[in-house]
């Protein structure tokens, strides 16, 4: 044998790897295949073999990037595997140093979503009665979505819109690939310590593979620990993910989404300039009212005061005098009448008048008035009283008439 063209292993080995990484393809590729022989190491990284019917492809994925795999490895699971494919000069073998695995097809995403959100639903974490109301009038608006693309664009356009003085905080995360949902979480967190009265996290339509970040268990529980209200815009009307089903409200497209956190302010300003005529109309009538008030209150202060009360009890006096005064000079007329009528009945009855007839008045020795011959006996003295004076007379006899 020959002593030329003699290489010692360490050189094979080293030739090989370096048609490894001179290789366009091998430096970036996707591999199809079955996972077995899957291990996670207490390092954190994950040993595993990629096959197919027919072969086997030895492969690992290093602490740093199995850190953000979005699922769990298991034995018979079909995986899309991305990376590099390079010798392991040690060992003389080569391998697939992956960097994003994901369930192969859509049927395998679609599996792994339903199993999450069966998972959370049971947890409670879609339940009505944790949902936070949203803001009738927020002033500040938190976004977490890309910082390009029409998404943001429709957000700014419908907010201004409907509100100019409304305050807009971006928060510009990754909302697709791999990472994707580790961004949209720092933009929760970052935006809930800003204070926003609510925030809209959210992206453009696309396939199931390309809205699987928003389908993540952590986002989904950093959703519900916010103390912010979200709103939910991922995709188009009709597609749902879990951060949907966990945000405070689901908006079918990030456009809706602002129609939603942001109240239109025009309404509200005509609302305003009916209440401002309302309130003033009512304010008028109010105070007319108190007016009245004010006035009776004064008049029944008025007739209550010390000053009015002695005004209406003199008014009552000099009525009083008036009547009692009237009610004198009545019973004074009527008993100067009285005491005429009866002066001209005794003037009548008078013996003065019998006198002035040619009556005589006859007293006896005692004074008294001499009615029958009885009073009198002959010798006795008697006075006869005539109109012009008195005759003193002695009785010679006494006769009784017959």
């Amino acid at each position: 044998m020959s002593q030329n063209n003699i290489f010692t292993i360490s050189q094979i080995n080293n030739y090989i790897s370096d048609l490894f990484a001179d290789s366009r393809v091998l430096k970036d590729v996707k591999v199809k295949g079955e996972i077995s022989n899957c291990k996670y190491h207490s390092s954190g990284h994950i040993y595993f073999t990629l096959k197919d019917s027919g072969s086997q492809l030895s492969a690992v994925m290093w602490r740093t990037a199995a850190f953000g795999l979005k699922v769990r490895l298991a034995d018979g699971m079909q995986v899309v595997a991305h990376g590099r494919i390079a010798a392991y000069e040690k060992g003389g073998i080569y391998q697939l140093y992956a960097d994003e695995i994901v369930p192969d097809g859509v049927g395998a995403l679609y599996e792994l979503y339903e199993k999450l959100k069966a998972k959370l639903s049971g947890e409670g974490l879609f339940d009505p009665e944790h949902k936070k109301p949203l803001p009738a009038f927020a002033k500040t608006v938190g976004i977490v979505t890309a910082s390009t693309g029409a998404a943001v664009q429709d957000i700014i356009s419908i907010s201004k819109r409907r509100n100019p003085y409304i305050k807009l905080i971006l928060y510009p995360a990754k909302v697709q690939g791999t990472g994707a949902a580790k961004s949209v979480i720092k933009g929760i967190r970052a935006l809930e310590k800003a204070g926003p009265d609510v925030i809209i996290i959210g992206r453009g339509g696309g396939s199931m593979e390309d809205l699987f970040e928003f389908n993540d268990e952590d986002l989904a529980r950093t959703i519900y620990d916010c103390k912010v209200p979200i709103i939910s815009a991922v995709g188009h009307e009709t597609d749902f993910t879990i951060a949907d089903f966990v945000a405070d409200r689901r908006a079918a497209t990030p456009s809706a989404a602002a129609e939603l956190a942001v109240c239109e302010l025009e309404p509200v300003l005509s609302g305003l300039v009916d209440l401002r005529f309302d309130l003033r109309s009512a304010m008028e009538r109010k105070l007319a009212s108190s007016r009245e008030n004010v006035e009776k209150y004064r008049l029944m202060l008025k007739n209550a005061s010390p000053a009015e009360r002695l005004k209406r009890n003199r008014q009552k006096l000099e009525s009083y005098e008036k009547l009692l005064k009237s009610l004198m000079t009545r019973r004074t007329e009527a008993e100067k009448a009285r005491v005429f009528a009866c002066i001209k009945a005794l003037d009548a009855l008078s013996p003065l008048k019998r006198l002035e007839a040619g009556y005589a008045y006859v007293t006896g020795k005692d004074g008294h008035n001499v009615k029958s011959v009885k009073n009198v006996n002959v010798a006795d003295t008697i006075k006869v009283r005539v109109t012009d004076g008195t005759i003193n007379a002695k009785v010679t006899e006494v006769s009784d008439g017959n």
